[in-house]
């Protein structure tokens, strides 16, 4: 009886050269990608637990640990940070509640769940709900309530809550208006992409020079509705209106290019059945138009969301954080004492910056995928 196994052809090296050269090419890429990511962040993680002296000799590096993230968090700093916390408002109970109520709907919903790996996907919503819940006690015993002071950890959320939501909301307004068959419309599209063409900076002295009331050119306007003698700077949440207001007019164009971009890529045929059935505009906006647009809006909140934790030009520019810190975000008070030559401490902040950017993220993309499943 003949053997029927027929032993396997040996390759040629040329083969193997052959269907090994697309990762050979793109290894050199991967490698510089891969230095120019990880060794500035695995050299900022070491320079975080570790205290830098210039000596004659050259720098030396102290080990410290975590001294730097306590002084952040237990510390002498902490009120920076992390603030005056007082016994909140009968509104910042409310407020709290609401949100604990959220959070715990949410833990509930997921456990009714036919979801995969649920003891894994529970653990994570427990460890979110843990955070939320804190951020959400940081902002209701900081600003909801007698006494409360927001650190610069509350003032960073502020921005990026209040920024986002009203860059969203107008640029969609101004998307669709310019995708309507209205004279000049095209003329409009480049004037409101003005905006974002201006540097930060260049924002920052603009806004600066429009909030003084004693010589910019608003002043005739100051004047009549009685702000003679108001500073912008010298009030705390009038500087932070002041620099929430610079940060939505230089990034709304953002917002409005790539939704007017996803508006005008929604098919006809949808709008044209809706017209036949005698749909009304909300009905169709909320049928038609919102659904078409959520992975585009979702993209586009999620950049802005990761780019405005990091506003350092306009508050640091038009207020230089102050009153005191009450503008100043976590990546001006991590400058501010980089500067001040506490390199380990700047990247401890920085570390934490990108703890919270993390979470907010993950949590968001989490929130938006198991809505758009649904």
């Amino acid at each position: 009886m003949k053997n029927t196994m027929t032993t396997p052809r040996p390759i040629p090296f040329s083969e193997k050269l052959e269907r090994a050269a697309p990762n050979l090419f793109i290894l050199p890429a991967v490698l510089v990608v891969l230095l120019l990511s990880l060794f500035p962040l695995v050299l900022s993680l070491y320079i975080s637990v570790s205290k830098i002296n210039l000596q004659p000799t050259g720098i030396k590096f102290d080990f410290v640990g975590f001294s730097h993230y306590s002084k952040f968090l237990f510390g002498n700093e902490q009120k920076v940070l992390i603030g005056t916390l007082a016994a909140p408002t009968v509104l910042g109970w409310l407020i709290f509640a609401a949100v604990a109520l959220m959070l715990a709907r949410s833990i509930f919903n997921y456990v009714r769940s036919d979801a995969k790996n649920k003891l894994g996907g529970l653990m994570g919503r427990v460890l979110n709900a843990i955070i939320f819940g804190g951020l959400a006690w940081l902002i209701v015993a900081s600003i909801f309530s007698n006494g409360g002071r927001p650190g610069t950890l509350v003032v960073t959320l502020m921005y990026v809550a209040v920024g986002i939501t009203f860059q969203y909301l107008i640029g969609l307004g101004l998307a669709l208006l310019c995708v309507q068959q209205l004279p000049g419309r095209r003329f409009f599209r480049i004037v409101f992409l003005l905006p974002m063409m201006i540097t930060p900076v260049g924002v920052g002295y603009l806004f600066r020079m429009l909030a003084d009331t004693t010589k910019g050119p608003f002043t005739p306007l100051w004047l009549g509705v009685g702000l003679k003698d108001f500073s912008w700077a010298s009030n705390a949440w009038g500087a932070r209106a002041a620099v929430m207001i610079g940060d939505i007019w230089q990034w709304t164009p953002f917002m409005f290019i790539v939704l007017v971009a996803a508006l005008e890529a929604v098919p006809v045929e949808p709008y044209e059945a809706a017209q036949v059935d005698g749909a009304s505009g909300w009905q169709v906006f909320t049928n038609i138009t919102l659904p078409a647009i959520v992975p585009v809006s979702a993209t586009l909140v999620l950049i802005r969301l990761i780019e405005s934790f990091k506003l350092i030009d306009l508050p640091n520019i038009l207020t230089s954080g102050g009153p005191g810190t009450a503008t100043e975000t976590i990546t001006l008070y991590a400058y501010r004492i980089w500067r001040a030559n506490d390199w380990g401490g700047s990247a401890a902040l920085a570390y934490i910056l990108l703890f919270l950017v993390s979470v907010v993220a993950t949590a968001y993309a989490n929130f938006v995928r198991s809505r758009v499943t649904e």
